[in-house]
């Protein structure tokens, strides 16, 4: 996996902004995409390995749902971490996407410390007010 690369998937420009601007101070290379479809053309055209995709349910041509299938069946994509950030509350949609292969889920509105908190849960982000280690 590309260690600090995101996709960002939305149809919604101002959405896909919002969460760039979320992930870029947090060290992340961020990719955006409309639709799943668009995500995984550029996965395969610029043969990338994100670890980290941040997916909307609902979107035109490949919905997220679709996206995390879809790569829930490419064995060099097992390792990227799928998150669910969408409008979709109801219990069973977010069972269902947890399901098919995504690990997070969260529910818009959103603040930026809902990101950063499941990126932390997700090892993804360093704790907050962590030192690194220092070898001596």
């Amino acid at each position: 996996m590309d260690n600090k690369l995101a996709m960002v998937i939305d149809d919604s420009r101002a959405m896909r902004g919002i969460l760039k601007r979320i992930l870029l101070p947090l060290g992340f290379e961020v990719r955006e995409a409309t639709n799943g479809k668009d995500a995984l053309d550029q996965i395969w055209d610029d043969d990338l390995k994100p670890a980290l995709a941040l997916i909307d349910w609902n979107m035109p041509e490949m919905n997220g749902l679709e996206f995390v299938m879809a790569v829930r069946k490419q064995k060099h994509l097992r390792q990227m971490t799928l998150m669910m950030v969408t409008t979709e509350s109801e219990h069973g949609q977010i069972v269902r996407a947890l399901a098919a292969g995504a690990h997070e889920y969260v529910i818009k509105p959103f603040t930026a410390e809902a990101i950063i908190d499941k990126l932390t849960y997700l090892g993804l982000v360093p704790l907050a007010g962590a030192e690194p280690a220092v070898s001596a």
